[in-house]
Order: C-alpha cells, then structure tokens, then sequence
C-alpha cells in the first residue's frame, strides 16, 4: 500500500470504522477501553501534526536505526506493545461519550493533514522514532491506527 493510499485510509476510512464501533466493546488485549483508545491516538495525532513538542527522543541513539526500520516496515506492532509515554493504568477519559472523542481524533487529523500541506517539509519530533517528515508520520498513523483496529477486532482490508 502506497503512502497516498494510506493517507486516504487516515482522511476517510478511519473515522467511520471508529464511529461503528460499540462503546462496550473490550478490546482483544491490553487496558484501554475503545474510549481510551481514540483518545489516545489523538494524541499521537498530535505529537505528529507537531502540536505536542517533544524535545528529547527516548530511544537510545544506538537503536534509533533498528526502530525507524521497523517504522518504515510493514510489520504491525505487536499486542500489548509497551509505549514508554503511557502510564500502566490508562488516563481517564476527557471526552463525555465516545462520539465526542471521535470528534475531536477527526479534527486532529484534519489538523495534521493542514499542516503538511501548508509546508510540505515540516518535520515533527517523535518521542520513540525521532525526527519525521509526512510520509514516515502517515506510516506512523497507519500502522499503529491498525494495530488500534486490531485490539478492538475491527475488520480492516488491507491490499497486499
């Protein structure tokens, strides 16, 4: 799948899967209820549109190389995957219902495509990966919105 067509699956296909999926839904491993879950990758949204700064970069220098390839793979992360920024128990969350954080996960990505396009050169600092431009952000999103779809056993079709 090419980065365009990734790009598209994050503006259009995204949002609609998340608004499908029930409130109660548990998900398939980890803590997160799908509440949660939004909230969180609109945050991650956030660290990618550069509206959350992050100055220092947590993986050691000595392994930043190993983390951007898998970055720049097509190997999905794996369940229960440790993220350093997270606290064991999940935030509460800050939305009153699920809708309203699927709202807000859609503004965020509005906001993240607008600031690419207004410079296409921007980079954002990621607190795992270090310094991304667009593509490498939208393989990002992509990869780890799947890993979401995953947890909460959404279908996503993917082309080979």
């Amino acid at each position: 799948m090419t980065i365009d067509e990734k790009a598209t699956f994050l503006q259009q296909r995204l949002v609609p899967l998340l608004e499908k999926l029930p409130t109660e839904t548990k998900a398939a491993w980890g803590k997160m209820t799908a509440q949660q879950m939004i909230e969180h990758f609109a945050d991650s949204i956030r660290i990618a549109s550069g509206k959350i700064a992050h100055s220092d970069v947590l993986t050691p220098s000595e392994q930043l190389e190993r983390v951007r390839q898998f970055l720049e793979s097509e190997k999905p992360f794996r369940e229960n995957t440790m993220n350093p920024l997270m606290p064991e128990v999940p935030a509460p969350v800050r939305n009153p219902t699920k809708g309203d954080a699927v709202k807000e996960l859609k503004e965020e990505l509005a906001f993240f495509f607008a600031v690419f396009k207004k410079n296409s050169l921007q980079v954002t600092r990621n607190p795992i990966f270090g310094d991304l431009n667009f593509e490498q952000n939208v393989q990002l999103l992509y990869k780890h919105a799947l890993h979401h779809l995953r947890q909460f056993s959404l279908p996503v079709e993917e082309k080979a």
